[in-house]
């Protein structure tokens, strides 16, 4: 007798339906007759090794999965199936096999990889099995939006990859011990660096500008001091600009909140500091404007800026500033605006407690030590003293800049200003 697919469609639902209704031995006698006119019946020969498989006669789960795949062979999940008896047959052969056409169908699928990270695992291949097991974490969403059987697999393959990068860690640290001893005093700070962001021990912080990233510049976070011998005049002169400053202070005018956005703007990152004096600013130069107000109070600093490499960028630069942040008070992880320009700190005012860190590099201010950092990398800093915490703060031409290049971003400021004009400023 013939039976036509419509037949053949109402057996394969039948069969579903007894297996949800508890009826394994319904839904096996229902296989078995789709198999009986449709050997190759793809259906049927999963749904009856899945009976088979859950009811512990593994050879012949196996069997009709083999058949399966040869006939087929192009669903990952007929491989999956397979791979997962051939374990419990202990063919590691074939289980391994199995998970690879798996993953040849689709290289992310988080059940195949965690059955490969598993394979690895017991065969005692270290290293393979760690890259497997990161494979893994890397694939998988976060644990709250896996299915809860997944989640445990999921979890160990985390803590693998975890205590491999450790054990790594420690392995190259004595490897390195050595030669690092042998190298006191010289540069290596970079090299271990990147060695650190490597084992996962640091994270590696790009420059992230909010307008403009100039390409080519290195990203470093703190410039090497004798770079800018010009600074050692404002070092040299540290007591005249904190007089200055204190006197500035003590008039009690001039100082406005550094951070001043309107409430209706989407910056949740600055909403304890916004429009705050707890992180105060003495503008000096602002948005490539003198202050007039404010400059004549601080003679001697304003002639020491002015033979400091000033940016020229008309309606942003140069800003030079006094910086006070109150005790208690911390400013949160940000990026600046260009990479075009750097910013000097001259610390004036430093009680102990205070610190400031860009991307992995964290530092203590220091009276009267100058430093030049990018801000496009990330930096935050803090104030954990009960004393007010205040530097010179202003920023200077990159100095990887040409004189070309120099001149193009200041023709591009006044490009955008002149594209804005009818609105006053260019967006950020």
């Amino acid at each position: 007798m013939v039976f036509d697919d419509g037949e053949i469609a109402a057996w394969e639902r039948a069969a579903q339906a007894a297996l949800k209704g508890a009826n394994p031995r319904l839904a096996a006698q229902l296989w078995q007759r789709i198999l009986g006119h449709v050997p190759t019946h793809g259906p049927a020969l999963l749904g009856m090794a899945q009976l088979h498989y859950r009811s512990g006669a593994l050879t012949e789960a196996r069997a009709l999965l083999e058949r399966l795949v040869a006939a087929d062979g192009r669903d990952k999940q007929q491989w999956i199936h397979l791979a997962v008896v051939c374990m419990a047959q202990r063919d590691e052969a074939r289980e391994e096999e199995a998970i690879r056409r798996a993953l040849v169908l689709e290289p992310t699928d988080l059940v195949a990889l965690i059955l490969r990270a598993g394979l690895l695992t017991r065969q005692g291949k270290r290293h393979a099995a760690a890259r497997a097991h990161g494979a893994v974490a890397a694939v998988a969403p976060p644990l709250q939006q896996l299915p809860p059987e997944l989640r445990p697999a999921v979890q160990e393959a985390q803590a693998y990859r975890e205590q491999y990068d450790v054990d790594f860690g420690r392995f190259l640290d004595d490897h390195m011990a050595p030669l690092l001893r042998d190298l006191q005093g010289e540069r290596v700070q970079r090299f271990t660096e990147s060695l650190d962001i490597m084992l996962g021990r640091k994270r590696r912080y790009e420059p992230q500008p909010a307008l403009f990233h100039f390409q080519g510049l290195a990203p470093v976070t703190f410039f090497d001091r004798k770079d800018f011998p010009w600074l050692d005049a404002f070092e040299r002169e540290t007591d005249a600009i904190r007089a200055e400053f204190l006197a500035a202070q003590a008039g009690d005018e001039g100082f406005t909140p550094y951070m001043q956005y309107g409430d209706d703007q989407p910056l949740r990152q600055w909403a304890e500091l916004n429009n705050s004096l707890r992180w105060s600013a003495f503008h000096l130069v602002e948005a490539g404007k003198v202050n007039d107000a404010n400059a004549q109070r601080c003679p001697r600093t304003m002639a020491l800026l002015a033979g400091a490499p000033q940016p020229d960028q008309p309606g942003r630069t140069p800003v030079a500033m006094f910086s006070v942040l109150k005790p208690r008070t911390r400013i949160p992880p940000h990026c600046g605006v260009s990479n075009v320009r750097l910013v000097t700190h001259v610390p004036l005012v430093v009680p102990p407690g205070c610190g400031f860190r860009v991307g992995n590099d964290v530092r203590a201010w220091e009276e009267g030590k100058a430093w030049v950092f990018d801000d496009t990398i990330e930096h935050e800093a803090w104030n954990d003293s009960d004393a007010p915490r205040a530097i010179l703060m202003f920023d200077i031409w990159h100095p990887h800049l040409t004189g070309p290049e120099r001149a193009l971003v200041t023709a591009m400021s006044n490009g955008m200003n002149a594209f804005s004009a009818d609105e006053g400023s260019f967006g950020l």
